[in-house]
């Protein structure tokens, strides 16, 4: 059927068709056009162009629409109009209640279009990220206030300290910890006097690796190791504890019940990794020493009781406890980033996964760049 022709009869539907008529008063003007017929989705099958070029073509000419002869109109219908008229209501329009609800759910305002090539995407992108990374320091230091709020309460209302919670977490994160640490630290020490020896061998110098081994593992290898071992295995854990308590809504009870969870769940955390990290790190450099060891006898023919007197002549006692005392900040840093990372998890699992993710990443950053900064500091003093 072309459009214009006669109403045909198909059944009770009658195809559609656009009757385009002039004004009664003005013949010159440019008329109604009066929409007859079952405007929905199979009757407009096979007349989609033709009826959508004659609507366009009639609007263009500034027409009046009269929707009231229609027999059926859905969202088919409604939408070839709509984009007849350029996706914004025409200017004169006689229709019924429905079929204006029907439009009014086509006329929703866009969203304003990002303008494109004024900025690459990849300063976008890391514009996005340190935003991101800006947002993240604010809350960080938020939080860290809080904790020192907390801190004064606690040694004014020494009862409110949770002492069990953090005997349990010395144990999690420092006993249970032995294991993976040793069997570590055995390996790297291998590996370090191994590659170490052969360099000392070409130059007849292979009583030094006593000095090398000691120094580095007293000093740097032993802690930053350690705190990267307990980030990735402790640190994760703590995140995904309080990331499920979260799921759970285990937090919005103990809010609700007047607990704060700085104080029930993040300070006893922090303390037993604080006094849990530095014989950790004690335990992993003994390991690597005892790895190295091994490896001496084996390269270099040196003997063990020779190695265990060489240590101390070659280290100085500022050394160790200058290892300790980075572990013991390195422990509380790697607690603090774990729990605010899941503290800021929210009620699904993706965010849990992604919280965890992310506090495990930052914690091994964080410790990177702290033992930087005591490098740079010790450096600075001479020590």
């Amino acid at each position: 059927m072309a459009v214009g022709e006669p109403a045909e009869q198909d059944g009770t539907a009658v195809l559609p068709r656009i009757v385009h008529r002039p004004n009664e008063g003005d013949p010159a003007g440019p008329g109604v056009a009066r929409l007859e017929g079952d405007w929905s989705l199979l009757p407009l099958r096979g007349h989609f162009e033709a009826l959508s070029a004659q609507a366009a073509e009639l609007w263009r000419q500034g027409v009046a629409w009269d929707l009231c002869s229609l027999q059926r109109l859905d969202n088919a219908g409604a939408m070839m109009l709509w984009d007849a008229w350029g996706q914004r209501m025409a200017g004169e329009v006689v229709w019924l209640p429905e079929h204006q609800a029907m439009f009014a759910k086509l006329n929703v305002p866009k969203l304003p279009t990002a303008r494109r090539g004024r900025m690459p995407a990849g300063v976008t992108a890391f514009g996005g990220d340190l935003f991101l990374m800006i947002e993240h320091l604010v809350a960080a230091t938020r939080l860290l206030g809080q904790l020192a709020i907390d801190c004064w309460h606690l040694l004014k209302s020494p009862g409110l300290i949770a002492w069990r919670d953090i005997s349990v977490n010395i144990y999690r994160t420092g006993a249970q910890a032995m294991g993976i640490t040793a069997l570590v630290g055995f390996l790297v020490g291998v590996t370090l006097s191994y590659l170490t020896s052969r360099q000392l061998r070409l130059f007849g110098a292979d009583i030094y690796v006593i000095n090398i081994l000691g120094l580095s593992v007293w000093r740097e290898l032993g802690p930053l190791l350690a705190a990267i071992l307990v980030a990735g295995r402790s640190g994760s854990a703590m995140t995904a504890q309080l990331g499920v308590m979260r799921v759970t809504q285990e937090l919005d009870a103990l809010s609700v019940m007047g607990i704060s969870h700085t104080i029930r769940l993040v300070l006893p955390k922090i303390f037993a990794l604080g006094l849990a990290m530095p014989l950790v790190a004690l335990w992993t450099s003994c390991m690597v020493l005892a790895g190295g060891m091994v490896a001496a006898r084996a390269t270099l023919g040196l003997d063990y009781v020779q190695f265990l007197h060489g240590i101390p002549a070659a280290v100085p006692e500022a050394n160790l406890w200058l290892g300790l005392g980075k572990a013991h900040v390195f422990g509380m840093l790697i607690a603090f980033v774990a729990c605010y990372f899941g503290l800021r998890i929210k009620p699904n699992s993706e965010s849990l996964a992604v919280g965890t993710t992310s506090s495990v990443v930052s914690s091994i950053t964080v410790v990177i760049i702290a033992d930087a900064a005591f490098a740079i500091i010790f450096q600075s003093v001479g020590i």
